[in-house]
């Protein structure tokens, strides 16, 4: 018989304190977890509730950004050279479409769409969001428009959208200066993020790819505004809360002359070459030509591929802008120049004479460096050196002068570097030495390179701009302004003048030495060209050679292909006593400066001066 199983008989008194022990720890267990859960509480509805009520109003509001409008773009008279024109544009919204290849074939029937504008609409749906609208087609004609609002009703979920596109009301007159705007690239984007810019662009598709239009696109663009707009959760809008509204872009006057600027274009007439002009008084360019030209609205919409390698393949270089990136020999037009550095280091004075038999020498050598005139000028002084563009009394001042102090005279003009005007389009040209010369090409200065850059031609190279800078130094007598192209900003409250930036004088041994050679330039414009003229000019000529012609043989123009012929330029300036206007002008391959130059020089001074005196009688 198995035995019984023994009673235990419980503890109370241990197990009471036990469940005591327990409870207790639950309870303060409870009472941490509450303590946790009224501190986040507290953190989420007291501390943090601004930040979370704009996470959540972020949920329901939608800030859509709202482009401002270009500022305009006037000449010096107020002439407006860039505008904005109101344009229309064929938009989708694919949501509200049934069937969009249907709906595409019919609308064709009304509106040309191109295989390219169907094939990119195309493309750029597979990637678009279907409740947002899209551009179909661009610049719809006002019978487009028209002939679309008769038949809307037809096209369910397409509509005729405005806006502003710029437009330059002169087409290609102005392009080199005011340049263009276009759609934003990944590179224009790139650039604006690195700047810290991107924001200000949300609403903006174009941005300044040149000229004018480029370097101030800080003061043009202007301030984007925003729409508040209360939004579904598939991100339709119910309706606008709040409307900020933009900031237009400010408002520039340039210092160009339009008349003076559409009649150096008439001049040129298509010709390869550059006209500029500058107010000598505070470098204020009054003109900057560049021919041939284009028209840079066809950049503005987007330009078509053919188009463009048309313009870029050209052989007359349309897209280069003459005035400041073209880089000519100055040939005689730098005669002055060099003439002031011999009086300054009295190489010469203003009485020396050299005999001029049609050639020079370097002593001991046998080849002739010919003279333009191959009987010779004779005896010749500065002066008449000067008037008669005399090659050999400067081959023989640069020989004696040395390579090295004409580059060191030469860069305080201007040479050899960038002048500063606000474009960035501007090349430095070149202003040779014997240092230059072994940095590029890592060869030894010849005494024959010195003899060539004392006539301006060899390796020396200059700009149109860089030159009528130069001469405009001369005219001051060593008084210097950085060239520029603005003149005043306006906004929606004031007109503010730009201020002009003027540099140290260039200051001569003998000031009496600015006379002698401005002189001879007043002597040289009236000795033929201006000999008619109603007010007193300065001028200097120079023919360009393009290509190397052996001592013995002779320059035949009609033998040799067009783009190889001599280029012709003009330095001049009026009126000489108290001069307010400075010309360069180039033309490529024309052959003879004086001949060739020449009058689209003094027709050009006749426009401005005599238009001057009549303004001032009335």
């Amino acid at each position: 018989m198995a035995p019984k199983k023994r009673i235990t008989m419980h503890d109370h008194a241990a197990e009471a304190s036990l469940f005591k022990r327990r409870a207790l720890f639950t309870f303060a267990c409870v009472v941490v977890l509450l303590g946790i859960l009224l501190t986040n509480l507290y953190h989420l509805q007291i501390l943090s509730y601004t930040d979370y009520e704009t996470r959540s109003n972020d949920n329901r509001i939608r800030v859509v950004p709202v482009a401002p409008s270009r500022g305009l773009i006037f000449d010096r008279h107020g002439k407006l050279l860039a505008e904005n024109q109101p344009f229309f544009s064929l938009e989708l919204i694919p949501e509200k479409v049934k069937d969009i290849p249907a709906a595409l074939s019919e609308l064709s029937t009304l509106i040309p769409l191109s295989a390219d504008e169907q094939e990119d609409f195309q493309k750029s749906l597979k990637y678009h969001r279907r409740f947002k609208p899209l551009t179909l087609k661009n610049r719809l004609s006002e019978s487009e428009v028209a002939l679309f609002s008769v038949n809307r009703h037809r096209f369910p979920g397409i509509s005729v959208v405005a806006g502003l596109k710029r437009h330059y009301p002169y087409n290609g007159m102005m392009t080199h200066a005011l340049g263009y705007v276009g759609r934003i690239n990944d590179r224009d984007r790139a650039a604006l993020q690195r700047n810290d810019l991107w924001k200000n662009y949300a609403a903006t598709k174009d941005i300044g790819k040149q000229g004018i239009e480029k370097f101030y696109e800080n003061l043009l663009h202007g301030q984007p505004g925003h729409l508040e707009e209360e939004v579904n959760n598939r991100g339709r809008t119910i309706r606008t809360l709040k409307s900020v509204p933009p900031v237009p872009g400010q408002d520039i006057y340039l210092t160009l002359d339009l008349k003076l600027q559409e009649k150096a274009v008439e001049l040129l007439n298509g010709r390869r070459g550059s006209v500029v002009a500058i107010d000598p008084r505070d470098g204020g360019i009054l003109a900057m030509v560049s021919s041939p030209t284009y028209d840079p609205n066809l950049f503005v919409h987007g330009i078509s591929s053919k188009a463009y390698n048309e313009l870029l393949n050209s052989r007359s270089r349309p897209l280069i802008n003459r005035a400041t990136q073209g880089q000519y020999a100055p040939a005689s037009t730098v005669k002055p120049h060099i003439a002031l550095l011999g009086l300054e280091e009295k190489t010469i004075t203003a009485k020396t004479r050299v005999w001029d038999p049609g050639f020079w020498q370097i002593p001991g050598v046998e080849r002739k460096y010919r003279d333009w005139k191959r009987w010779g000028h004779g005896w010749v002084d500065v002066n008449s050196a000067l008037v008669g563009s005399c090659d050999t009394y400067f081959y023989e001042l640069a020989y004696k002068t040395g390579v090295d102090k004409i580059a060191n005279f030469m860069q305080p003009f201007g040479f050899g570097e960038r002048t500063g005007v606000d474009i960035f389009e501007e090349s430095t040209g070149i202003m040779p030495s014997k240092d230059w010369k072994r940095m590029r090409y890592n060869q030894p200065w010849y005494i024959g390179d010195t003899i060539s850059v004392g006539i301006g031609q060899g390796y020396w190279t200059t700009t149109p701009l860089q030159l009528a800078n130069a001469t405009a130094i001369m005219a001051n007598k060593g008084k210097r302004f950085v060239p520029h192209l603005l003149r005043s900003i306006k906004d929606s409250t004031a007109k503010i003048n730009s201020p002009v930036d003027e540099m140290a004088p260039i200051e001569l041994k003998n000031p009496k030495n600015w006379d002698i050679i401005n002189d001879a330039m007043r002597d040289t414009a009236h000795k033929k060209r201006f000999k008619d003229a109603t007010y007193t000019a300065a001028m200097k000529t120079g023919t360009a050679q393009v290509i190397n012609v052996a001592a013995d043989e002779k320059y035949d123009a009609d033998n040799i292909d067009e783009h190889l012929r001599d280029n012709a330029l003009v330095i001049a300036y009026a009126p000489f006593e108290n001069p307010k206007i400075v010309l360069a002008v180039v033309l490529e391959n024309a052959g003879w400066g004086g001949a060739n130059a020449g009058p689209v020089a003094r027709a050009l001074l006749d426009e401005y001066m005599l238009r001057d005196s009549w303004e001032s009688i009335q």
